[in-house]
C-alpha cells in the first residue's frame, strides 16, 4: 500500500499492475473476471506494490467491531459489523459505512472517524464489507446488474442489515443514513436510488452517480473523464430502480477533491445534477460558503421549507480518498494512518452534521420558543442576528437552512464566512441546562450584500485562454462549476457567470 498523502498532496498515479491493489477504486474488476490471466496479473500486482510501498503506517489501537452473522440471506455475500457507543439512547440512529476497494471494515472505521462522532453523538455505525471472493480487488460491486438492483446481491444485502439494526438495537427506521468512499461511494448511490424507503440521506465521497455503469467498460469511461448527461436523465435513471417510489427523495452529500484523477471530479457535478432534479431543484446553489481548516468551497441547494437538501463540498488541493483532520478539537476526527484517508478535512463530522445527527441524544424540551428573532445587520460575508430572552434558557442553538451552526449564551449571533450577494435562512431555539432543545423560533431571511454577477460571451476557445473554462479530450468545461460546454474550438459560443470569484456556470440567455 502506498503511504498517505500529507495535508495538500496529491496522490501520485499508481503502476497499471499496481492499480489494480492500491487505488480505494481501481479498475472496476467483477466477479465475471476471474480468468487465469487475471490470476497473474493480481501477482504481478502484489510483487510491484511492495517494491512501490512506502514505509508502513505507524500502529494504533483498532476500534472494539462487533461481527454480526445471521442477519438474512445475505445473497451478496457480505459481512456485518456494528460498533456500538458505550450508551445508546431508545431508538438510536444508524449510519452504514461502505469501503473502498482494497479496503475493509476494520480500516474503515480505525481511519474514517466516524466511531469517535458515534461515541460523541450517540449512533449506531455498521460497517458492511466486501470480500475478494465477490470482486478481487474487495470493491462494492457497484457497476453490475447483478448487484446495484433493488432486491438483488450486494444492494439487498445491506438492505438485510438494516432491517436486522431495527430488530436488535431497536434502530429508528426514520433516522438511516448511508455513506461511503470510491467503490463504497458509488455503492452509497445504489442505495439511496434502490432504497429511497429505507435510507434519509447519504453522503458520497469520491463516488459517482447511479445508474452511471453496468458493466466494467463504462465503469472506466464514469471514473475517468466522466459521463455527461442531462439532470432529467440522471434523475430518469433513479427512478427507475424503485419505478413505484413516489417520494420523498434522500437528502445527499457530495464530497470531492478537486485534485482526484481516479474519480474525476466531474462526477459531482453529475451526482449534483441528479439530486437536484430529483429534488426538482435548480443546480446552481442557493448559498455558497467556505468550512474547514482548507477553505472547503461548500454549496447548498435548498428545498421549499429551507432546508438542505443537496450540498456539494470540493475539497482543494487533494486526490482519491476521504478527507480528515486528525486532532482533538470538535471539528476534527479520523486518521491518516492507513491509504487513502488524506490529511485535509473532516468529512465524517460535517456528514454527521448534515444527517442531523449532532443532537440525537438530547431529548426534546419543553422550553418555548425564542421571539423576536431579526437580522441586525448584514455585509458582504456576515448576517448579524438577535433575538427576545427565554426564561429558564441556558444557551441557544442557532440554525441556518435547517442546521445547527453553533450555540450562544447570548441573544445574539454574528454568522460570518458567507459568500457576497448569497441569501440565508435562520432559526433559534433556546436550550435548558440538560442541553435539552426547546421549540423553534419562526425564520428570517437574510441576504448579504455585493456579489454583482459578471458575465462574458465568447467562443470556448476564448474561455480557455481567459482561464475562464479548461479544455481535456476536445471537450470545454468551465472552471469551478465543470460544466461541458462542448467542443473545444472557435464556432461555440457560451455565456459565462462568474459568481463568486473564480467560479463560473453556464449562463446563456439569463446572464445579468
Amino acid at each position: 500500500m502506498q503511504s498517505p498523502p500529507s495535508r495538500g498532496a496529491v496522490t501520485p498515479p499508481t503502476h497499471i499492475c499496481s492499480a489494480l491493489l492500491t487505488d480505494p477504486l481501481p479498475r472496476p474488476v467483477g466477479r465475471v473476471w476471474r480468468a487465469v490471466l487475471s490470476r497473474l496479473v493480481a501477482v504481478v500486482a502484489l510483487v510491484l506494490t511492495a517494491a512501490l510501498s512506502g514505509p508502513a503506517p505507524s500502529a494504533q489501537a483498532a476500534v472494539g467491531l462487533t461481527r454480526i452473522t445471521g442477519f438474512g440471506a445475505n445473497p451478496g455475500q457480505l459481512n456485518m459489523y456494528v460498533y456500538r457507543p458505550a450508551s445508546l439512547p431508545a431508538n438510536p440512529a444508524v449510519v452504514f459505512a461502505l469501503h473502498g476497494c482494497t479496503q475493509n471494515a476494520q480500516g474503515y472505521a480505525d481511519n474514517s472517524g466516524l466511531p469517535e462522532l458515534a461515541d460523541r453523538h450517540k449512533f449506531l455505525v455498521v460497517f458492511a464489507e466486501t470480500t475478494s471472493s465477490n470482486n478481487l480487488n474487495k470493491c462494492f460491486n457497484w457497476f453490475q446488474t447483478s448487484d446495484n438492483r433493488r432486491g438483488q446481491g450486494e444492494a439487498a444485502s445491506i438492505r438485510q442489515m438494516a432491517a436486522h439494526t431495527v430488530t436488535a438495537y431497536d434502530a429508528d427506521t426514520r433516522r438511516t443514513y448511508v455513506t461511503g468512499l470510491s467503490a463504497g461511494g458509488a455503492m452509497t448511490s445504489v442505495m439511496l436510488a434502490a432504497y429511497p424507503d429505507v435510507f434519509q440521506a447519504g453522503a458520497v465521497v469520491a463516488g459517482l452517480p447511479y445508474g452511471c455503469a453496468n458493466d466494467v467498460g463504462s465503469a472506466y469511461s464514469c471514473m475517468n473523464p466522466g459521463t455527461d448527461l442531462t439532470p432529467a436523465q440522471w434523475a430518469e435513471r433513479v427512478r427507475a430502480a424503485h419505478p413505484s417510489w413516489s417520494g420523498p427523495w434522500p437528502r445527499v452529500a457530495v464530497w470531492h477533491g478537486d485534485r482526484d484523477t481516479t474519480v474525476v471530479s466531474r462526477n459531482a457535478d453529475e451526482l449534483r445534477d441528479q439530486w437536484t432534479a430529483l429534488h426538482s431543484l435548480s443546480q446552481n446553489p442557493s448559498r455558497t460558503s467556505v468550512i474547514g481548516p482548507n477553505s472547503t468551497r461548500h454549496e447548498e441547494y435548498l428545498s421549499g421549507n429551507g432546508s438542505v437538501a443537496v450540498e456539494v463540498n470540493r475539497v482543494p488541493d487533494i486526490g482519491h480518498g476521504t478527507p480528515v483532520d486528525p486532532g482533538s478539537s470538535a471539528q476534527q476526527c479520523g486518521s491518516t494512518s492507513a491509504a487513502y484517508f488524506l490529511d485535509s478535512i473532516c468529512s465524517s463530522y460535517w456528514i454527521t452534521r448534515f444527517f442531523g445527527l449532532e443532537d440525537s441524544e438530547p431529548q426534546p424540551g419543553t422550553l418555548p420558543a425564542p421571539t423576536g428573532l431579526a437580522t441586525t445587520g448584514v455585509t458582504d460575508t456576515s448576517v448579524s442576528l438577535r433575538w427576545n430572552p427565554v426564561d429558564g434558557a441556558t444557551d441557544y442553538a442557532v440554525y441556518r437552512g435547517g442546521t445547527r451552526i453553533t450555540t450562544s449564551d447570548a441573544t445574539s449571533y454574528t454568522d460570518t464566512g458567507l459568500t457576497a450577494g448569497s441569501t440565508h435562512t435562520y432559526t433559534v431555539a433556546a436550550r435548558d441546562a440538560d442541553g435539552r432543545t426547546g421549540q423553534l423560533s419562526g425564520t428570517v431571511t437574510a441576504r448579504t450584500t455585493g456579489a454583482t454577477a459578471a458575465c462574458w460571451t465568447a467562443s470556448n476557445y476564448a474561455h480557455v485562454q481567459a482561464g475562464r473554462a479548461t479544455a481535456s479530450g476536445g471537450y470545454t468545461y468551465a472552471v469551478g462549476s465543470r460544466r461541458n460546454m462542448g467542443l473545444y474550438n472557435t464556432f461555440i459560443t457560451h455565456t459565462l457567470k462568474e459568481s463568486p470569484a473564480g467560479y463560473y456556470t453556464v449562463a446563456d440567455g439569463a446572464c445579468p
